[in-house]
């Protein structure tokens, strides 16, 4: 598993390790039923604090992208609540497409790019 982190970045440590294992889900890196590392592990593999991966997971947890077995660790078990993934969906891009708006970013152009991004995740689906 490759997890890459910004540490120059502004971003928080475990919203940029939240955010490459939701990518490795889309990307099929990682499947329905694979084990990630321990906490422990992955931490000393990253270097980075095991308080900061035990939050990624459980924010992982909390938004249904993995479950958390005492005997297996953390678990890929992808949320299939749809409506409620479309409505989180619908949120976020609100501000997104509001500052794109803001950037006289045309209709064509966001779509040209949902097209491209979603394309490179069209194996998950």
């Amino acid at each position: 598993m490759l997890i890459e982190i910004d540490f120059n970045s502004e971003e928080a440590i475990y919203i940029q390790l939240r955010n490459q294992i939701i990518l490795g889900i889309a990307t099929s890196i990682f499947q329905e039923g694979d084990s990630l590392p321990s906490v422990r592990q992955l931490a000393d593999t990253i270097g980075v604090n095991m308080h900061t991966v035990n939050k990624a997971y459980a924010v992982l947890k909390q938004e249904g992208f993995i479950s958390l077995d005492k005997r297996r660790g953390a678990v890929i078990r992808v949320d299939i609540d749809k409506i409620k993934a479309l409505e989180e969906m619908r949120e976020q891009l609100r501000l997104v497409l509001a500052k794109g708006c803001c950037k006289n970013i045309a209709r064509e152009e966001v779509h040209g790019l949902v097209d491209d991004i979603f394309d490179t995740y069209s194996g998950m689906i």
